[in-house]
């Protein structure tokens, strides 16, 4: 029996009934299994869920794989089947125990003006705000690895009005509220799941990632999406397309790839496509200055 075939059976009604002596055996199998695997602290902050559902499209190795060979996934709003006090009992646990052996990651960004605007859960009947949470946790996690633009540089969230005033919730990203702490930036909008699940993964295998100033692994971010681009030797024979639709180069229709690193020309999404091979042209998504990106790019913001 594969691990696939394993959590199908376990997942269904009649499992029980029908394999016992099956189902009780995988059970101790991969209990065992669990209590070796790296434990996973992740919290969600004001974010669209979209790294989330980035990590469950994962395909060498998938979701699967990872959660029963890798990782022991503690904590997660979207994912976890544990809701209420259960699941907060989890994170609280883990503070009075002192535990020191997770990877503690964050997805969205961290509202500073008021805790109010980003909660999870309750304690002692009172919310409390995702900036505590990340505070508390971070002290003694083994890690802290920042999933998504949002995370790692504030993003949509943490973006200006476009009539000028302050961002109304104060949002930031994690190095804005640990200023100084060691971490992994993941940016993308979303990050691409071999980013995630690679990096987790050197993590726990204790290999070092190298990483870049602005904290992003090497491994996916030394290179800009210029450098490996579908397009590339249209750029160096000056063949632009003037439309969306034409062929060409898509610098001057706006494409930041010229100014963003990251390999998805060559990894792709979903193993099929690229933003620059499908002609989208790239929004420089994995960079600080996203989405304003300094009034250019393909969706360049007016000023008011």
């Amino acid at each position: 029996m594969n691990r696939r075939e394993f959590i199908r059976i376990v997942g269904g009604a009649t499992a029980l009934a029908v394999f016992p002596e099956v189902v009780l055996a995988g059970t101790k199998l991969t209990l065992g299994k669990a209590s070796s695997r790296t434990p996973v602290i992740w919290l969600q902050g004001q974010s669209c869920s979209g790294d989330s559902v980035s990590l469950l499209n994962a395909g060498d190795p998938d979701i699967a794989t990872l959660l029963t060979n890798h990782i022991s996934l503690h904590f997660h709003q979207t994912l976890s089947t544990a809701t209420g006090d259960t699941a907060i009992d989890i994170l609280l646990k883990t503070l009075e125990q002192g535990a020191k052996d997770y990877v503690l990651v964050m997805e969205g960004s961290i509202p500073q003006k008021s805790d109010t605007f980003c909660t999870i859960g309750e304690v002692q009947g009172k919310p409390r705000g995702v900036r505590e949470w990340v505070t508390l946790l971070a002290k003694n996690a083994r890690a802290v690895v920042a999933v998504g633009t949002c995370a790692t540089y504030g993003c949509i969230p943490g973006a200006r009005l476009r009539t000028g005033g302050a961002n109304p919730t104060g949002a930031t990203s994690v190095w804005g509220v640990l200023p100084g702490v060691k971490q992994i930036n993941i940016p993308g909008c979303p990050a691409h799941p071999d980013w995630i699940i690679g990096s987790l993964v050197h993590l726990i295998m204790n290999k070092r990632l190298k990483l870049d100033a602005f904290g992003r692994p090497l491994l996916y971010y030394k290179n800009t999406v210029h450098d490996k681009c579908e397009h590339l030797q249209e750029y160096k024979k000056n063949v632009f397309a003037r439309a969306w639709g034409d062929p060409g180069c898509l610098y001057k229709l706006g494409c930041l790839g010229i100014d963003s690193n990251c390999d998805i020309p060559v990894r792709k999404w979903l193993g099929v496509n690229s933003c620059t091979g499908c002609g989208g042209g790239c929004v420089g998504c994995t960079e600080p200055v996203f989405p304003d990106t300094g009034g250019r790019g393909l969706f360049p913001m007016k000023k008011a």
